[in-house]
């Protein structure tokens, strides 16, 4: 056992610092001397860090010392065989784990809700989604988990599948079984792995839903900077015992940085031994905050800040209570107009919203008077602007029709039209709202009226499209007939 209270990369970087070392290697700032602004902006001590790798640092490609010692008391802090520090954002450590587990022309069995990484991810290696269609809380306009019915079916169709996608959780904070999924896939000599991004904090507390690697998934890519304090841009690829160490390093060094920052790499080394040794206490009062707010939320009226009463023993086999969840509909007003009046009119940036519903995101940062102002902003948001529920699109599940992989229509032979002349086409391109990053579209799937309805319904209500050639989501890219 190490010891949780080491930082080894922090405290390498803390006595390169006092050897005074005169710098003719890159950054070219050359510890902020060279970009008086930008030392002004960020503090000499923080350009003074912005170093480039060398011995007394290791290297984050092939760490042998101090970033070697860290990665593997993050591995023993978080139950898993290894742990790999990424600094591409958790985006690096799913696209990272998807290549390890699949290649060109292999299937992998997954959720349609899955994030915009996922799918990236198919585009570069070229593996085959089979969707398992999720259940729709049809109330809140939601996806739900995977039942394990759903999965096994899958499985039972496609033998030959090599890996099984699950997340855990969901933007909304919503699990699938995923001890039974892991075991199911394991029967039929398949690999599990899990995109845990808004999971850190299951690691940490008895209290929430069990965590990948504790449920005994092969891979899970953790998001420390969400909800485990690190800079934005960290995040961690944990592995169990099946999968090999060296393999899964050639991976993630076929598309990370050569340059990583050890701004990122120190922030993920103090954030492991911050909940390793606080994280317990810690998350019991993130627990309480937001089981606060969603008391104070729903006596409001007319708002629903939903928690493990909508579990269901399958679908929603658990609910992360952390996550402050929000349904918006029945005071008349879209989850993304919500999000921009809290933001324009009270000073409040929520996470995200979208058709339905916001999502307020309480972590080990939050104050019970930050909790106070938003519960109060948003009082004032349904006197102020509330209305009739009427004419609101009712979000929904849209089961996708898969007409080639994502990799063969992404790169195949395309021509751009107005979307509205896009109806029964295959799609190109990626169309998704950001956050929180879940494709309407993929290449290789069909266009359907009803895709069309809901793009212009969101882009009406003012969500923020992303992923097409036209960022104005006026034409889309469709493969040419």
């Amino acid at each position: 056992m190490k010891s949780q209270e080491r930082a080894p990369i922090y405290e390498a970087l803390h006595e390169f610092h006092k050897m005074r070392v005169v710098p003719f290697d890159v950054p070219g700032h050359k510890r902020g001397k060279g970009n008086p602004e930008l030392a002004a902006l960020l503090g000499e001590r923080c350009v003074n860090m912005d170093v480039n790798s060398m011995k007394p640092l290791d290297n984050l490609c092939h760490p042998v010392s101090v970033i070697r010692e860290a990665e593997q008391l993050a591995a023993e802090a978080f139950g898993a065989a290894n742990a790999f520090f990424m600094v591409g954002g958790t985006t690096s450590a799913v696209q990272s784990m998807i290549l390890t587990v699949v290649k060109r022309g292999e299937k992998i069995i997954l959720p349609r809700n899955v994030h915009r990484s996922v799918m990236g991810a198919m585009v570069l290696c070229g593996a085959v989604p089979v969707y398992v269609n999720p259940d729709c809380n049809e109330t809140l306009g939601i996806p739900l988990g995977m039942s394990v019915a759903a999965v096994e079916q899958a499985i039972l169709a496609n033998p030959d599948a090599k890996a099984v996608l699950v997340n855990n959780p969901t933007y909304y904070g919503i699990c699938s079984d995923l001890r039974a999924i892991t075991a199911l896939a394991h029967r039929h000599g398949m690999y599990c792995i899990a995109d845990e991004a808004h999971g850190t904090h299951f690691y940490f507390s008895d209290k929430l839903p069990v965590s990948a690697i504790e449920a005994g998934a092969d891979m899970a890519a953790v998001s420390m900077h969400k909800s485990g304090g690190s800079l934005t841009q960290s995040s961690l690829l944990l592995t169990g015992p099946a999968i090999q160490e060296g393999y899964v390093r050639q991976i993630i060094n076929l598309t990370q940085t050569t340059s990583a920052s050890y701004l990122l790499l120190s922030s993920l080394d103090i954030s492991r031994r911050n909940l390793a040794l606080r994280g317990k206490e810690t998350f019991e009062q993130v627990i309480r905050l937001a089981q606060y707010a969603r008391e104070e939320i729903n006596a409001i009226g007319g708002y629903y800040a939903y928690a493990k009463e909508i579990c269901n023993g399958d679908s929603v086999y658990d609910f992360d209570v952390t996550k402050l969840s929000v349904n918006t509909l029945d005071i008349g007003l879209a989850g993304i107009e919500v999000y921009d009046l809290l933001r324009d009119e009270y000073g409040i940036q929520i996470e995200f919203g979208d058709l339905g519903n916001i999502l307020a995101y309480i972590s080990i940062g939050d104050r019970p008077r930050d909790i106070e102002r938003l519960v109060s902003a948003l009082s004032e948001v349904r006197r102020r602007f509330g209305t009739e529920k009427a004419n609101l699109f009712s979000q929904e599940y849209m089961e996708p029709d898969v007409c080639v992989s994502p990799q063969e229509a992404f790169y195949a032979e395309k021509e751009s039209l107005p979307i509205e002349q896009t109806e029964g086409r295959i799609c190109s391109e990626f169309v998704m709202c950001y956050p929180p990053g879940i494709p309407i579209l993929t290449p290789g799937e069909r266009i359907t009226k009803k895709i069309l309805q809901y793009i212009s319904y969101a882009k009406e209500k003012g969500c923020s499209m992303t992923g097409p050639e036209d960022t104005a989501i006026t034409r889309l890219n469709v493969l040419i007939e």
